[in-house]
C-alpha cells in the first residue's frame, strides 16, 4: 500500500496518469508510453523542461522503452554548445545504440554524471532522475517549434501505427 501511495504521488508530480480499468484515463497515458504534460517533445523523442533560464532535457518514456534495457550514456562536456537537432550524446542499450539530439540550442551548462554509473536511470525515470543535460538556451523561441503532450502522443501512436 504504501510503495502504491508513493507511486501516486510520484506520478501525480509529474502529472502522470496512474488511471486503472475502473477509472479511465484523464491525462496521456498510453500501453506504449507516458506522456507528461508541460513539456515539449521532439520527433526525435527527446523532451525539454524549460524553467527559468535553464533547460532539461532528456529522452523520452516512449524512445526508452524502445529501446530496451541502457546500459550505457555518452554524454557532452559542460560547455559545449548544443544546436537544436543535433546530436548531443548517444545511448547505449541492449538492443541499439542511439544518438541523442538536442530540442533546443545553447550552452550545455550541467550533465547527469549518476547516469555514468547508473545508465539504467534513463529507463526507470526518464523524465526524473534520467534527464540527461541542462542546457542555457541560446534561442528560447526553439522550444515553439516542438510539441506539446496532446501532439506528441499523437505522433507515436501515429509512428507505431506504421511499424
Amino acid at each position: 500500500m504504501a510503495l502504491r501511495m508513493w507511486a501516486s504521488s510520484a506520478a501525480n508530480a509529474l502529472r502522470v496518469s496512474t488511471a486503472t480499468a475502473s477509472r479511465p484515463a484523464s491525462s496521456l497515458f498510453r500501453s506504449f508510453s507516458a506522456v507528461v504534460e508541460g513539456l515539449k517533445y521532439a520527433t526525435s523523442h527527446e523532451w525539454v523542461k524549460h524553467e527559468g533560464s535553464v533547460a532539461t532535457v532528456g529522452i523520452t518514456h516512449h524512445a526508452q522503452d524502445h529501446l530496451g534495457e541502457v546500459v550505457f550514456v555518452e554524454l557532452p562536456d559542460v560547455g559545449k554548445t548544443a544546436k537544436q537537432g543535433d546530436g548531443f550524446g548517444a545511448v547505449e542499450s541492449v538492443k541499439a545504440t542511439s544518438d541523442v539530439n538536442s530540442p533546443i540550442s545553447g550552452e550545455i551548462v550541467e550533465v547527469n554524471s549518476k547516469l555514468n554509473d547508473t545508465p539504467g536511470l534513463i529507463n526507470s525515470s526518464p523524465y526524473g532522475e534520467g534527464w540527461m543535460i541542462k542546457v542555457k538556451p541560446s534561442n528560447p523561441s526553439e522550444l515553439d517549434s516542438l510539441m506539446g503532450a496532446k501532439e506528441y502522443t499523437k505522433f507515436c501512436e501515429e509512428e507505431d501505427a506504421s511499424h
